[in-house]
């Protein structure tokens, strides 16, 4: 049993799929034509880790309550942890980008972290290796 996919709700799938791939470095392995429960078109994004593992489908909010949603999907709270071989990498690419960035790095037990915000403004640990 593996988790396959979580879901975030966001306001543009191009825009999503900039930031998950070029700024995280995570690989974009579906982008397909789809249709809403009521027939509207819309589409199946899935981005993952280089390495496998769970998913993120990219879901363009549809409707005022998705919508209120994008940006706060875990209620102000660090919600997704991404742990990287290299953090001062993606520590990087996310400065370049512009991420908010919550204070600096620190050194923890369970290795580097830092809080970010991806582009849709959810709260994220970015995790370097454990010591």
């Amino acid at each position: 049993m593996n988790l396959d996919l979580v879901a975030i709700v966001v306001t543009d799938y191009d825009e999503a799929i900039r930031f998950f791939v070029d700024v995280l470095g995570f690989e974009l392995v579906e982008d397909s034509p789809s249709l809403t429960n009521d027939g509207r078109a819309k589409r199946w994004v899935v981005v993952r880790p280089p390495s496998g593992g769970t998913g993120l489908l990219l879901a363009k909010a549809d409707g005022e309550a998705q919508e209120a949603a994008v940006g706060n999907q875990t209620g102000g709270r660090v919600g997704f942890f991404l742990r990287v071989d290299d953090f001062d990498a993606t520590f990087q690419r996310l400065r370049a980008y512009g991420a908010e960035i919550t204070g600096e790095p620190r050194h923890e037990e369970y290795g580097t972290v830092v809080v970010f915000r991806d582009l849709a403004g959810n709260r994220w640990d970015l995790l370097g290796p454990r010591p």
